[in-house]
């Protein structure tokens, strides 16, 4: 797999990326790509990269296709998205969705603004981020953390945002007839039958049904999207 894109560092590069791991505030996916970029260099397989790293094999195939079609910056940087620039790349407003919808810190009741805020600065390269644009972003998602009345992700871990980037990643990429993306999703459905015929709508009245119902089985429906 990948055997056309060979990594092959300059001592330059290889110490520019053994700084990069060795010290200083970096988003936890770019020193991956770092890690991988490292090994591939040192002849690992791309399965082994995978492994000891802790990332999919498309992380693996993206980060080397990059620098070997363009170069160092190019590998270890976000692909470049076009229209008006946003303070929060699609994957940090994943990642503000995920941690908003997980628990709040010890000692906190619930998420704020504030506490969202300095969490995002934490976890992404961001040296501050506005109370604004985080209630921004959560409004185009329709959430509002200080409130109960829903169900969502109870926690984030490290494990979860490397997986839910190399997803992101993935979506992110522009299509490879050579490595093609096939999205397949599946849910189970209840079967329901009607235990009374529902009462036809008149004028002024709307279709009434019976809140009783019949159990008929489930079925399992399977959606492919090419």
């Amino acid at each position: 797999m990948n055997v056309r894109y060979r990594v092959e560092l300059s001592q330059v590069e290889r110490t520019e990326l053994k700084t990069l791991l060795g010290g200083g505030k970096h988003a936890s996916r770019k020193l991956k790509r770092a890690q991988i970029l490292l090994a591939a260099d040192a002849g690992a397989s791309d399965e082994e990269i995978a492994r000891s790293v802790g990332v999919g094999g498309s992380t693996v195939y993206r980060t080397k296709r990059r620098f070997v079609e363009g170069n160092l910056e190019r590998a270890l940087s976000e692909e470049p998205r076009p229209g008006a620039e946003r303070k929060l790349s699609g994957k940090e407003e994943a990642l503000l969705v995920a941690t908003a919808c997980a628990g709040p810190p010890k000692g906190r009741a619930r998420w704020t603004l504030k506490l969202l805020a300095g969490a995002m600065v934490k976890l992404t390269e961001h040296k501050s981020l506005s109370r604004e644009t985080v209630r921004r972003r959560l409004a185009e998602n329709g959430l509002k953390p200080w409130r109960k009345d829903m169900w969502c992700i109870p926690l984030v871990d490290g494990e979860y945002v490397a997986r839910m980037e190399d997803v992101l990643d993935l979506y992110a990429e522009a299509p490879d007839p050579e490595h093609p993306v096939v999205c397949f999703d599946e849910s189970p459905v209840q079967l329901i039958g009607e235990a009374r015929q529902p009462i036809p709508a008149e004028p002024g009245r709307l279709e009434r049904y019976d809140y009783e119902y019949r159990r008929n089985g489930t079925v399992n429906l399977f959606v492919l999207l090419d």
